[in-house]
């Protein structure tokens, strides 16, 4: 007598799909026959197991057992006509119940057995300038690429002649094989995945469809790029086999950092020395642009302090895809005269004595000193 199917997988009636899966699974794993050579009864097992799972991972089958238990299973007049799938002791279809569990691995199907005929995508590392990557720029790079052969047109086959369906993986591209208890696809090693074979192989392309040259790309770079942003160029990459299309390039952008300057985001950052009169009183000034030929007009404020950051808006990158632009920062540095002359000296000290720095105190000395220092 048959032990009821939701026992044999050790789970509820109440069981979800992925429950039902998850059992399947840990028993399949333990009793796979390629786990336990020579074991009759994990055999018995396996096939027992495979036969509750046929029917529960169905909804039809699962609602049409659950109604009529195993007299639905029935082939001979009763409500399910279908039958199952008997498992007699190869397991040849186990690839698919495990393909539905765990994916392509196990054998399962392939979503576009086709896709690896296109070509391979490229890379290429292009270095920017900080004024390219302010204004936008069009770049031309020389790559290297697998292109279409010129002499048999990707057909790799010489003058014309035709090419024949492989024999050893019956034009799929794809053989598959057994590792364990697990089914592998891979590669066919006699045709290379293309499916077919050339007998007379083209000279210049040596049967491949396709040869090694340089192309000349021409790269538009938006204003506002930013270091690490990949710029895809559509069909530049390889070639792609049996007429598939090419792939694709993929140049990634470097910034070349520019003297003076300092890109964070779309904010850019510099900075300016300035003298001490200019910091107390105020000042405009012209501070240097990315481009040579251009300055941006920076107003300095009163009493302005070392150190001080000033922001003048919208003077920084274009906000990439977006109309606005991030801010210019300029920080302030004072500088110190190396050398002076007495005249300036002498009111430089005058000064230092109306802000209170010579005291009262060392007054006399401090005149003294000056007095020896400019006699």
């Amino acid at each position: 007598m048959k032990r009821d199917y939701y026992e044999v997988l050790g789970i509820n009636k109440n069981a979800s799909s992925n429950e039902i899966k998850s059992a399947y699974r840990k028993l399949a794993l333990k009793y796979h026959p390629d786990k336990n050579p020579g074991n009759k009864e994990a055999e018995e097992r396996f096939k027992e197991m495979n036969e509750a799972y046929e029917v529960l991972s169905d909804s039809q089958k699962r609602q049409q057992y659950d109604t009529f238990g195993h007299d639905s299973m029935n082939n001979n007049g009763g409500p399910f006509q279908e039958s199952y799938t008997q498992y007699s002791g190869d397991f040849s279809n186990v690839g698919d119940i495990f393909g539905d569990i765990f994916g392509d691995i196990f054998g399962g199907k392939r979503s576009n057995e086709n896709s690896k005929n296109r070509g391979e995508d490229l890379r290429y590392d292009l270095e920017v300038s900080y004024l390219d990557a302010m204004n936008g720029a069009e770049i031309s790079i020389d790559i290297p690429r697998k292109d279409v052969c010129s002499i048999c047109h990707g057909t790799g086959s010489k003058d014309g002649s035709s090419s024949k369906q492989c024999p050893k993986c019956k034009g799929k591209g794809q053989v598959r094989y057994s590792q364990g208890f697990f089914l592998l696809n891979q590669e066919c090693p006699q045709c290379k995945g293309r499916g077919n074979v050339i007998d007379k192989p083209c000279h210049e392309c040596r049967g491949e469809g396709t040869v090694r040259k340089r192309k000349t790309v021409t790269v538009r770079i938006p204003a506002g790029v930013n270091e690490g942003t990949s710029l895809k160029v559509s069909g530049s990459g390889n070639a792609g086999s049996n007429g598939c299309p090419a792939g694709d390039l993929y140049v990634v952008i470097h910034m070349k950092h520019a003297a003076g300057f300092k890109r964070d985001g779309d904010d850019l950052y510099t900075e300016i020395s300035i003298s001490f009169p200019q910091a107390a009183m105020g000042v405009e000034c012209d501070v240097p642009a990315l481009n040579e030929n251009e300055h941006v007009k920076v107003k300095i404020p009163s009493a302005t302090q070392p150190g001080t950051i000033l922001r003048v808006r919208e003077q920084g990158f274009p906000k990439l895809g977006r109309k606005s632009r991030g801010d210019l920062y300029v920080k302030v540095n004072i500088s110190v005269p190396r050398s002076m002359n007495d005249a300036q000296k002498r009111a430089l000290f005058e000064y230092a004595k109306s802000m209170g720095e010579i005291s009262k105190s060392s007054q006399f000395q401090s005149d003294s000193l000056f007095k020896k220092i400019f006699k």
